[in-house]
């Protein structure tokens, strides 16, 4: 219908704009009527909306925008999207303000991972419904295990960095294993550390004569093992200088080893060539590694079945392990919303307009008390300064919202500590089934 560009008229009518191929506004205008707005409400909407990847950062950009803005006749701007799009939100909010241009501009909160929280943000939206779809597709993989009882499933869970996603599944399913990055960090584990962890718990299973089962991995454990982690650090400044753009691809990996230091250089010579090639993949717009890219579930599938030939030479393994992997990620992500994300994110909508009606910049909508009925419901703002850290990206120092990880003192890890070892041992599997919008379970 549009390309992305929407107005709201002296008349209070919202208009959607149509691009022209030079990126310029043409001004034969739709008018965005109920009727076309229905098509969309509960579903979704990012794919009405569209979303997008660019980092906001220089004052040319800043300026760019606003030249944009003005041609629209916009007087705020409400940014979704989380942490680093959020970041966005702050430092454009505050450019704008300090240069006085009259332009508001609001936060919402919107991602699966789970990592844009605090004491003000209780979730982000998205979150109740990725995890609901991951649970759903778990429990059908798992009732198919103890059917036909010869796999363990290696799943790995979209999350980036914190492992909420990872977490929250397990406590829906109740899988045999489930790796929670922060604990690896806190403990220093290594990569051997949790491989052994991993085939303990299959060599336990088969002597039970379970040789199946199911392990959940989130998507950035890689970053969260502390020896993997330096190495990382190190590559990621390493490869965002000018001088690595110009190495061949045949050549990075000699040219990559010629310039770590010698620990780093070690642990990254000792990964399989597949994986230290997805390491250094090409970085994500915010200079990190793209996780999503490392199929950590095949590298831990392949060393634990490494490790149980080993005890089976040595004759302390008697089981049968054959692997299925997994990563799921934009299968839950692009979901049609639970009830919950449905009712947070009306919520949200109407706070920012609330905000943006009271004259506020530089804030995230916030909507509080929300495990109670929606009637109780408090909502609110935060100015996003608050959020801000410091945080090395593309190898210089910038102002970011930190990330919110798993707290190992929470409640959630907690409970999820007090059962893995009864989930690994016995078969404890819960299949929730599809997200229900209607009746007692919705």
């Amino acid at each position: 219908i549009f390309d992305g560009v929407k107005k709201i008229n002296a008349d209070g009518r919202l208009y959607g704009f149509l691009m022209g191929p030079d990126g310029l506004v043409q001004h034969n205008y739709i008018e965005l009527t109920a009727d076309i707005i229905d098509e969309y409400r509960n579903t979704g909407g990012f794919d009405m909306i569209g979303s997008g990847r660019t980092k906001l950062e220089e004052e040319a950009q800043f300026e760019k925008g606003m030249e944009v803005i003005r041609q629209l006749g916009i007087n705020a701007i409400v940014i979704i999207g989380g942490d680093d799009s959020n970041t966005n939100a702050c430092v454009l909010a505050e450019y704008y303000a300090a240069k006085k241009y009259g332009v508001q501009v609001i936060g919402c909160p919107k991602t699966i991972d789970g990592d844009l929280k605090n004491d003000q943000i209780e979730t982000s939206f998205g979150f109740d419904t990725a995890c609901k779809t991951y649970a759903e597709v778990i429990g059908n993989i798992q009732r198919d295990a103890n059917s036909a009882r010869k796999y363990w499933h290696f799943i790995k869970l979209m999350g980036r960095s914190a492992s909420h996603i990872a977490l929250e599944c397990a406590l829906q399913v109740q899988p045999n294993v489930c790796l929670i990055s922060e604990e690896v960090e806190a403990k220093e584990q290594s990569l051997d550390d949790v491989v052994t962890y991993i085939a303990e718990v299959v060599a336990k299973r088969a002597a039970a004569g379970n040789n199946f089962g199911t392990v959940l991995i989130p998507e950035g454990l890689i970053e969260f093992i502390p020896s993997l982690k330096k190495l990382i650090a190190e590559l990621n400044d390493l490869l965002s200088t000018p001088e690595a753009a110009q190495v061949e691809a045949a050549d990075q990996r000699a040219w990559v080893l010629s310039r770590l230091s010698a620990e780093n250089a070690a642990i990254y010579a000792s990964l399989p060539e597949g994986v230290a090639k997805q390491l250094t993949a090409e970085r994500d717009p915010h200079g990190n590694v793209q996780v999503s890219l490392i199929e950590t579930e095949k590298l831990l599938a392949e060393m634990v079945g490494n490790r149980l030939a080993e005890w089976k030479a040595e004759g302390k393994y008697t089981g049968k392990f054959a692997t299925q992997m997994h990563f799921f990620g934009y299968e839950g992500r692009c979901a049609a919303p639970s009830n919950y994300d449905a009712d947070y994110c009306y919520s949200l909508g109407y706070a920012a307009s609330c905000l943006i009606r009271a004259g506020k910049t530089g804030y995230m909508a916030s909507v509080r008390n929300t495990t109670a009925p929606a009637a109780e419901w408090t909502a609110g703002g935060i100015p996003i300064t608050m959020m801000m850290n410091m945080e090395r990206r593309n190898g210089e120092m910038k102002p970011v919202i930190r990330k919110a990880l798993v707290e190992l003192e929470g409640a959630p890890y907690k409970f999820f500590a007090s059962k893995r070892e009864e989930w690994a041992k016995n078969t404890c599997y819960i299949y929730p089934g599809p997200i229900q919008y209607w009746g007692p379970t919705e």
